[in-house]
C-alpha cells in the first residue's frame, strides 16, 4: 500500500519518496516493523489470553524434567506471527505482484487451518485437536493451489542459466534473452545446478511437458505438506520453531534475492526469476515475526505457538523455496524438520512391527527427536525395551538442546547456500 503511495508521490518530487523504489529499503524496514509489531502485540495477546485462561489443559505438567511448570502458559502464540508478517507486507509489499500474493494467502490458509486446531484443543478440551485426515486435506489444497497458480498464471516465468566456455577455460554465465515459463530446477552439487521436470518425463515423448507440470503440481504439494508437518513437530521446545525458522528465512531471503538479481544470478549459476525481489520482503516480516516471538517464547514460554504458528511457518517455507524453485535443497535447509519428521516415522512403524511378533520394542527414548535429549529413564515405558536407551547417557536441559539445535540449522543453512558453488 505505501509503496504506491510513495511511488505516486515520486512524480511530485516529494523528497525521499524515491527510497521506496530499492527492495533493501523496504525489505529492512518489513523486518523493523515486524519485530516491533510482534513484541508489542505479543504481550498485550499474552495478557488476554491468560485473562481468559485459554491454554491447553490436557498439557503435561511433568514434560520438563528440570521441574518448570508448563501447565497454564497460552498458546495461539501463531497469531502474533501471523499479525506480524501480514501488516508490513500489506504495507511495504507490491501486493499486486503474483508471488506475494500466493505467500499472503498461504500464511491466512495454513494459519485457519492451524487455528482450527488450536480452538478444538482450547475450547472444546479435545487434546488430538482437528483429525490428521482433514489437515493433509488442507495442506494438500494450499499445495495444488500453489503449483496451479504457477502453472497457469502468465506473470511466473524466468530465464534460464546458460553457460558460454571460454578460451581461458572459465565459463561466462549468461541468461536467456527472453523470460517464459520453465520447469527447471536447482539441484545441488551439479554442474549448472538444474534439473527439468519435463525432461524427466521425457520417456512419454511428445506429452512430456505437459507430464512435467502434473510432476511439478505434485512436488509442490508434498514439499507444502511436508515442510509444515516437519514444523510443526519442531515445534516441542521453547524457542526451538521459531529459531531454527528464523535461520532458514535468512537463507532463503539470500537465495530470493540472488534469484531476482541477475548479475547475482549469473555468479551462482542460478536461473533468473524476475519479480521475485517481493519475496525478500516478505521473509524480511517472517524473520522479524519470528525474532519478535522469541522475545516471548524463550525459555521458559510466556506464550507456546500452536498449530496457528507451526503450520504456517512451514507452508511459508515450503512454498517461498518452490517459488524461487529452491525446492530440492530443502532437505539440507531444513534438515532438522526432515530429521525430526524421519524420528517418529521410524519410531511407529519399528513398534507397529515388532508389536506384530509380540514384542514391546522402541528405536528411540522418545520422538520426536529433540524429546530424545530429555527424556529421563523414569519417564520411559517400563514394559518397552529400547534399542537406544543409552542415548544419550543423560539428559540435557531444554534451553541447551534447543540453542545446539540452532546452530546445526545455522551449518545447514550456509551449507544450503555453499551448495551453489560446490559443483
Amino acid at each position: 500500500m505505501l509503496y504506491y503511495i510513495f511511488r505516486f508521490l515520486e512524480q511530485f518530487n516529494i523528497p525521499g519518496s524515491h527510497l521506496w523504489s530499492y527492495i533493501s529499503f523496504r525489505a529492512l524496514l518489513a523486518l523493523i516493523l515486524s519485530l516491533m509489531i510482534s513484541a508489542w502485540f505479543g504481550e498485550r495477546f499474552i495478557k488476554f489470553m491468560k485473562r481468559k485462561k485459554y491454554f491447553e489443559t490436557e498439557r503435561d505438567p511433568s514434560i520438563d524434567p528440570f521441574g518448570v511448570e508448563k501447565k497454564g502458559v497460552p498458546t495461539m502464540g501463531g497469531i502474533i506471527i501471523i499479525v506480524s508478517i501480514l501488516i508490513p507486507v500489506l504495507l511495504l509489499g507490491r501486493i499486486r505482484n503474483v508471488y506475494l500474493i500466493l505467500m499472503v494467502i498461504t500464511t491466512i490458509w495454513l494459519g485457519f487451518l492451524g487455528f482450527m486446531d488450536d480452538y478444538i484443543k482450547i475450547f472444546r478440551q479435545k487434546k488430538e485437536g482437528l483429525k490428521g485426515k482433514y489437515k493433509i486435506v488442507g495442506q494438500v489444497s494450499i499445495g495444488f493451489i500453489v503449483g496451479l497458480v504457477l502453472y497457469l498464471s502468465p506473470d511466473v516465468v524466468m530465464r534460464e542459466n546458460i553457460s558460454a566456455p571460454q578460451q581461458s577455460r572459465t565459463e561466462v554465465v549468461q541468461h536467456e534473452a527472453v523470460a517464459h515459463k520453465s520447469l527447471q530446477t536447482t539441484i545441488p552439487f551439479t554442474k549448472h545446478h538444474n534439473l527439468s521436470y519435463s525432461e524427466m518425463m521425457s520417456f512419454i515423448g511428445d506429452h512430456k511437458v505437459a507430464a512435467g507440470w502434473i510432476v511439478f503440481v505434485i512436488m509442490t504439494i508434498f514439499v507444502v505438506t511436508a515442510v509444515s508437518n516437519g514444523a510443526n513437530l519442531n515445534d516441542g521446545m521453547d524457542g526451538m520453531c521459531a529459531g531454527n525458522s528464523a535461520v532458514i528465512g535468512v537463507a532463503l531471503g539470500i537465495l530470493a534475492y540472488v534469484s531476482s538479481h541477475i548479475g547475482y544470478a549469473s555468479y551462482f549459476d542460478i536461473m533468473y526469476i524476475p519479480h521475485s525481489e517481493e519475496l525478500v520482503v516478505f521473509l524480511c516480516a517472517f524473520v522479524g515475526a519470528m525474532i519478535g516471538f522469541l522475545w516471548y517464547n524463550a525459555y521458559p514460554a510466556q506464550i507456546f505457538m500452536g498449530d496457528t504458528g507451526s503450520l504456517t511457518i512451514g507452508g511459508i517455507i515450503g512454498v517461498c523455496a518452490v517459488i524461487i524453485h529452491k525446492e530440492l535443497l530443502l532437505p539440507i535447509l531444513c534438515g532438522i524438520f526432515f530429521v525430526e519428521s524421519l524420528s517418529v516415522i521410524i519410531q511407529t512403524q519399528w513398534f507397529k512391527w515388532m508389536k506384530r511378533k509380540g514384542q514391546r520394542v522402541r528405536v528411540f527414548r522418545a520422538t520426536p527427536i529433540h524429546d530424545n535429549f530429555r527424556k529421563l529413564d523414569s519417564q520411559l515405558d517400563q514394559t518397552s525395551r529400547y534399542i537406544l536407551k543409552g542415548w544419550p547417557h543423560r539428559p540435557f536441559h531444554e534451553s541447551k538442546i534447543t540453542i545446539r539445535f540452532w546452530i546445526v540449522t545455522i551449518i545447514l543453512a550456509a551449507l544450503t547456500i555453499i551448495t551453489l558453488k560446490i559443483r
